[in-house]
């Protein structure tokens, strides 16, 4: 088995991002230690969970959800500065993993973000784990910014969706990064190696269905009737921005190695595919980093 120590950078890009869950295990059944992460957006929420040494729970929660479910963790706000509050999703989620500061995790962990106001990446290490990711994944006019100390916070993929620069200071023996603006590929289906127990399942479609009860109206919850065509034509647009800057930002700072999840592989909101998504990180990493194994 390989010995090596890793500082690992995860991009930003929605629910490909689930990926990096893959990208992860595949790291881990192969040997490598994960000292350091980077993460934006996406690349944030699934670090800095592993980083609190809650993976493996957070996998089996996003691996039941149903489409019904993630309409109803969406708070709506209505308001002109986004579509989604995002209060329901967080609280949830430290419900699940634990109301962390990022100088106990036992991995160094930043997650970068944008101050709008002063226009400028910010690269947030220390202080409450999920307000370090609620930063980190505003994604502009789907969430609402994130006012944190007196500063408004958006999605740090506006600035820098693969973050990099955060681990120049370590000392491991590599660089891996992790961009999900790769190039569009033919949709193919992949089957999960590794299957949650029917039984499991269940257990956590209850618990999902808990913490949905707790979060929501006492009314039952409805999918969003707005026209969301704007909003698609938006979304592609923020994604068209991030691939040309991630590029930049890989050329610019080319890190040791490199593993692409292709832009195409699903949808910012479809959540209910994360085994597929998982797998295909798993199935990528092996790819990208096989000769690091001979």
């Amino acid at each position: 088995m390989i010995d090596k120590t890793v500082s690992l950078v995860l991009g930003s890009g929605g629910a490909r991002g689930l990926a990096h869950i893959g990208v992860i295990h595949w790291l881990e059944d192969n040997g490598f230690k994960i000292k350091s992460i980077s993460g934006c957006s996406m690349g944030a929420l699934v670090g800095g969970i592993y980083a609190a040494g809650k993976l493996d729970d957070y996998e089996q929660w996003v691996s039941v959800l149903q489409k019904k479910d993630i309409f109803t963790l969406l708070d709506l706000s209505w308001g002109k500065s986004g579509l989604v509050k995002g209060d329901k999703i967080i609280n949830t989620l430290v419900q699940l993993v634990g109301d962390i500061r990022i100088e106990d995790l036992p991995v160094s962990f930043t997650a970068v973000t944008v101050d709008i106001s002063c226009e400028k990446e910010v690269w947030i290490e220390t202080g409450k784990l999920f307000d370090a990711i609620r930063a980190s994944i505003s994604l502009p006019l789907f969430f609402t910014p994130f006012e944190h100390n007196g500063a408004m916070y958006i999605d740090g993929g506006v600035l820098n969706p693969v973050p990099i620069a955060p681990t120049f200071g370590d000392v491991t023996d590599m660089t891996i990064a992790v961009t999900l603006d790769g190039e569009a590929r033919a949709v193919k289906k992949v089957t999960p190696h590794k299957s949650i127990p029917e039984e499991t399942g269940f257990q956590l479609q209850e618990k999902i269905s808990s913490f949905i009860t707790r979060f929501s109206q006492k009314k039952k919850a409805k999918a969003p009737s707005r026209d969301w065509g704007a909003y698609d034509i938006v979304s592609h647009a923020f994604e068209a921005m991030q691939s040309t800057i991630a590029r930049q930002k890989l050329a610019a700072y080319p890190p040791d190695y490199i593993i692409e999840i292709a832009r195409n592989a699903c949808g910012t909101l479809e959540f209910d595919r994360a085994p597929e998504m998982i797998e295909l990180g798993y199935e990528r990493a092996g790819k990208a980093l096989a000769k690091l194994l001979d």
